[in-house]
């Protein structure tokens, strides 16, 4: 059986654990400084999703399995509870987890995505990924030319090579399952989260300038999320931990609770 990879800050601390999810083609060093800053308060287990970082690779990529890696996750550590944090495809992970193992959670946070099936919308860095030739390119830089060509913006760009590692053929290569992820995209992103209900406390982060979660989601939402709250952090756009991370952090301690 295989457990994602993780990095855990407070690990002393006996409070209600913290789990955090990055979003596609993330990985769990994206959110480093939060860990950090969070894991004085309570304990925040930073983890990598199937198919990205130092987790295993799969063919499969669905809702419920990303909701069934945490339960093993959980199972493994002996957390019988806790708190879960998702951003974007994290955010589906940690919802349909909620909906699916109620009793496991005890506060839910998504960051900047909802419920709801997104129409495809990667498809230019996906072409971009794929257009990359391991066998011609011999540094991080080559990579980043071949990704502009097709990837306007730097900050994304940015945001990819750190996936890039040299791996035992000392070959560049992504950390991420790009196969997988390219083949089973409409599954994990053109879908909504199953439907069901869940009556715990529940936060939707959503960036200012971002339109991942517009006001007549809010609906779709509470359906599911009956007791959630909706906030929006001024100043960032999808990628709000990084966009704006003083006040994106100051909303999940108020949340939690924390200081």
């Amino acid at each position: 059986m295989e457990i994602l990879n993780s990095k855990i800050f407070g690990e002393n601390l006996t409070s209600t654990p913290l789990l955090v999810f990055h979003g596609l083609f993330g990985m769990l060093d994206n959110w480093g400084s939060f860990g950090k800053d969070l894991g004085e308060y309570l304990p925040v287990h930073l983890i990598d999703l199937r198919n990205h970082g130092r987790s295993f690779h799969s063919e499969s990529m669905s809702h419920d399995d990303l909701a069934d890696d945490i339960a093993r996750y959980m199972d493994h550590y002996g957390i019988q509870k806790a708190h879960v944090l998702g951003h974007s495809l994290g955010g589906k992970a940690v919802m349909q987890f909620a909906l699916k193992y109620q009793e496991r959670v005890d506060k839910l946070i998504v960051v900047d995505i909802s419920p709801k099936a997104y129409p495809p919308h990667h498809q230019g860095i996906i072409k971009a990924l794929e257009t990359v030739d391991f066998n011609t390119v011999g540094s991080r830089g080559e990579v980043e030319t071949v990704l502009s060509q097709y990837i306007p913006e730097k900050s994304t760009i940015q945001f990819l090579a750190k996936n890039l590692y040299w791996d035992d053929n000392k070959k560049l290569n992504w950390r991420f399952n790009l196969k997988t992820l390219s083949e089973k995209y409409n599954e994990f992103v053109s879908n909504a989260v199953k439907f069901g209900v869940f009556e715990g406390a529940a936060l939707f982060i959503a960036g200012e300038k971002s339109n991942y979660i517009l006001p007549q989601d809010e609906y779709g939402i509470r359906q599911q999320f009956p007791k959630a709250e909706i906030v929006t952090v001024k100043n960032a756009g999808h990628w709000v931990q990084a966009e704006n991370p003083v006040d994106f952090a100051n909303v999940v301690k108020k949340f939690l609770d924390l200081g």
